[in-house]
């Protein structure tokens, strides 16, 4: 006998009857005695007898239940689990980011994924760039939320994104009167960058071009969020990815998109031999949605 016979037969003890049984499985009484009788022939016992129109259980089928009982609290177990799994009221969820993602996109993400699973144990790390790879790597976080390439063929891409550049400076600073900046109007001008070093600092030397050698770059930083702080200070203007100021979160600070045509990447990265469990799924699904709001 299968599990469906064994369901039915169950039913039938319990009910009583072919009708009482299909009301509790929520079937047909015609499905009900097509499955009974498969269960007799698969058993090879006959289960029931029929006394005055109905079904009277014989001492094998009162044997036989005894034990399907017993079996059926195991399975009641199984199916409580696999619900809990698929519809979690407590998980866990770790997540990696690099400094721009945290203050809006990743924050905010968490933040609905909450609204979902009010108990969610989560624990989120702000890292270097290069961090990001050896934490999903060594399996100490479930997702990774990263700004610009991070291959490795260990690592796979659920999800990217495109983002272009920003400047970002004081109300009272010069260009802040334009709508757009180019690179030519920083001539002069004190640029808070990024390390030539860096996959980012790179890619701002390739957006200013040729005006690059009349750009003051003597202050960099390692985040675009920490350039975003000194340029509230007023040390400079800086020139961010637009990741960084997602959301409006910059009190103070004018924001005016940059015109070039180098882009960032943002990438959702989990460990390509680590499956993804049903609320790392749920995260990057809200992800989706929050980044399609700002962007």
């Amino acid at each position: 006998m299968n599990l469906r016979q064994m369901e039915v037969f169950r039913a039938v003890m319990l009910s009583g009857g072919v009708s009482s049984a299909a009301d509790l499985l929520h079937v047909s009484a015609p499905a009900i005695s097509k499955v009974l009788a498969q269960a007799g022939k698969a058993s090879g016992l006959v289960l029931f007898e029929r006394v005055r129109g109905r079904l009277i259980p014989t001492p094998e089928a009162q044997q036989l239940y005894e034990e399907i009982d017993r079996l059926w609290i195991g399975v009641e177990a199984v199916r409580d689990v696999s619900r809990a799994l698929g519809r979690p009221q407590q998980a866990a969820l770790r997540l990696v980011c690099t400094a721009s993602l945290a203050p809006y996109l990743v924050s905010r993400s968490v933040a609905e994924l909450y609204a979902t699973i009010p108990r969610l144990q989560c624990r989120v790390r702000v890292v270097a760039p290069d961090v990001v790879n050896q934490q999903l790597l060594q399996r100490e976080s479930h997702l990774g939320i990263v700004l610009g390439p991070h291959d490795h063929p260990n690592l796979a891409t659920i999800r990217s994104y495109r983002c272009r550049l920003a400047c970002v400076m004081r109300s009272d600073h010069r260009l802040a009167r334009k709508k757009r900046i180019t690179a030519r109007d920083l001539a002069g001008e004190r640029v808070i960058s990024s390390p030539a070093s860096t996959p980012f600092g790179q890619t701002l030397r390739r957006a200013f071009g040729a005006a690059v050698a009349e750009i003051h770059l003597e202050l960099d930083c390692t985040s675009s969020t920490t350039a975003c702080w000194f340029a509230q200070a007023g040390v400079g203007i800086a020139v961010v990815d637009q990741v960084s100021i997602a959301g409006g979160l910059l009190s103070g600070l004018e924001v005016r998109p940059f015109q070039s045509e180098e882009q960032m990447e943002v990438r959702v990265v989990r460990n390509r031999y680590r499956p993804m469990s049903v609320t790392e799924r749920d995260f990057v699904n809200i992800f989706h949605t929050v980044w399609h709001d700002v962007f």
